[in-house]
């Protein structure tokens, strides 16, 4: 996948995000911390493809995470392999910021 290509999906997993969380009922905000501690948004192109991979399967994580806790079976496995996937594109910096 291309960059570009990468801050498309970047950009509508946050647009997901924001909408998944006007219409759960179970919204605690928590599912979010990690991404939201990457400080990686769509927004910033000059960040690394590493970087918005890392952000695009933090936020995926998160997404899955919300609509786990809504009464949404299985997403349990989908969020751990998420979380797999994204620490593989972690330095050990992040690892220490976000520890899952």
């Amino acid at each position: 996948m291309q960059k570009d290509e990468l801050i498309q999906l970047h950009t509508f997993l946050l647009q997901l995000k924001t909408h998944l969380e006007d219409i759960v009922t179970n919204n605690g905000g928590a599912e979010f911390l990690a991404y939201k501690k990457l400080d990686v948004t769509p927004y910033q192109v000059y960040k690394s493809k590493r970087e918005h991979k890392l952000a695009v399967f933090t936020l995926s994580r998160g997404i899955a995470i919300l609509l786990s806790n809504n009464d949404c079976p299985g997403l349990e496995k989908v969020s751990n392999r998420l979380n797999q996937m994204a620490e593989r594109f972690m330095t050990d910096k992040e690892k220490e910021l976000i520890k899952f």
